[in-house]
This record gives structure tokens, sequence and C-alpha cells, in this order.
């Protein structure tokens, strides 16, 4: 699964040029982001079940667009607020392998894939009953092109129309599978990470096009090492160094993944 995610501000508009947007598009997305950075400031620890803003890119009338949208996809069906309260933390990812026949993601697999940019994501590894939580990024250093879903709901009693997104996930790769081993899940989760050649097809392709994505990345290298606790006593909060390595003498006073 993938409920625990990094997304810092600096310069998060120039992801688009990985997506293949033009110096004009650039320019244009700039002034936009100056005016949502201060919304979102800086996520070096956010959970889907607090249900931040996050910056997504998408494609909208032939454009590359630069949105932040709240982290638990609200399906535009949704009744009343009772029920978007219900449903967003069970939304917060939406497994690939169903994610285009599923009621509450099918219409936004279909016509509202975006991008989520990600500096890293935490994932937990479970040894002799305790859990270790671990921050994974990639190796080169660039921000990770996460394949999700939005869409758009409005409240009938405010009139406020929300933006949310779901993060698609897949089976996980070698690192996850030895990393995400949580006894209760079926198996090893990660999220959809794209290469850059991937994007396009991915925005703008059909719905079986995008499907031929929907799989775990084997050629992206990615590197994990434990973090403090993110939750309890010892938790940093939402701050650089909770993505500071931490040794557990449990896992050998290691941080780096299972050396």
């Amino acid at each position: 699964m993938c409920y625990e995610t990094s997304q810092l501000a600096e310069k998060l508009y120039r992801e688009a040029i990985r997506l293949g947007a033009s110096s004009g598009e650039i320019d244009r997305l700039k002034l936009r982001w100056d005016q949502l950075k201060a919304e979102h400031g800086n996520y070096y620890h956010a959970s889907g079940f607090n249900h931040p803003k996050l910056a997504v890119i998408c494609s909208e009338h032939n454009q590359i667009e630069l949105k932040l949208c709240v982290w638990g996809l609200i399906p535009n069906w949704t009744k009343d607020e009772t029920f978007a309260d219900q449903i967003w933390n069970r939304t917060i990812n939406a497994r690939g392998e169903s994610v285009f026949d599923k009621p509450s993601f099918k219409l936004p697999a279909h016509k509202g894939r975006c991008i989520l940019p990600l500096d890293g994501f935490f994932e937990h590894h479970h040894k002799n009953g305790k859990i270790f939580p671990y921050f994974i990024k990639s190796t080169d250093h660039k921000r990770m092109l996460i394949g999700a879903i939005k869409d758009s709901w409005t409240n009938k009693s405010t009139g406020e129309i929300v933006e949310s997104f779901s993060i698609v996930t897949t089976p996980g790769n070698t690192l996850l599978r030895k990393l995400h081993n949580n006894p209760k899940l079926k198996g090893p989760r990660m999220p959809l990470i794209l290469n850059e050649t991937d994007t396009s097809q991915w925005l703008k392709g059909n719905p079986d096009e995008a499907k031929e994505l929907v799989k775990s990345n084997k050629d992206i290298e990615l590197e994990a090492f434990t973090v403090q606790k993110l939750k309890g006593k010892t938790y940093l909060g939402n701050l650089p160094e909770v993505q500071k390595k931490h040794s557990y003498s449990e896992l050998n006073h290691t941080p780096d993944l299972f050396n």
C-alpha cells in the first residue's frame, strides 16, 4: 500500500518538463505554482488519513495543468458530506488490477488520470511482532512520477467543489517484496511508478493503453532505510528530520535495508 508520502514544494512545477511541457507551459505553470505553494508548503511526511492537499499534474483541454487535490478520492456521485467522510479513508489507494472496473474508480480511471510527483514514500517492515518504518526514494534523487486518478465532487450543502485523488498501486517489486511484509495483507504493494517515457500514455492514452502500464516498475532503482517511528511519542512531525536514517538494534543497528 502507499499511505504515507513526501512531497516538497521547491520547483515542483518543473516536473512538468519531464512530461513534455513546452517552455511556454512551464512559464504558465510557474505562475500557477507561485499562487498555490503557500497553501501547499512542504510535506516531509504526509499521511493519507489526514487528507492533505498534494500537487498533481494532469492534462485538461490539451494543456498540462497543475492542481492541488485532496488525498482520498471522493467520487463525483457521492451524495453528501457524511458519505464523503466515510469513503475517502477507503480510497487513499486504488488497486491497479481493478481500478478500471470498480465503481468508485471507474470514471476517474478512464477520464481523470494524473501524475503525482513524490520525493519519496514510507512503508513499514514487520519483524518479531514489531513494526519498523522505512523511507523509500529514487537512487537518482529525482522525484518519482506516480500514476494516480482524480475526480471532482460538489458538496451540495456548501457548493464547494472538492478535487481529490487516489494513488494507483501495483504488486511490489523485488525491494518491496522484502520490505512490505504486513501479515494482514495478501501480498506486498507499491505505488505505480511511471517511467518518464510512459507519462504521456498514462495521461492521454485510451484506457487499454493506460492499463498496459499498471505493473510494478522494474526499471527504477530505489533505496530504502529506516527512520524514526512515525507514530507515538518519538514521532518528529512534519520536519526534515523525519526522513533521516535511524538505526534499530532489532535490525542489527543498520538503517539500510537488509544490509
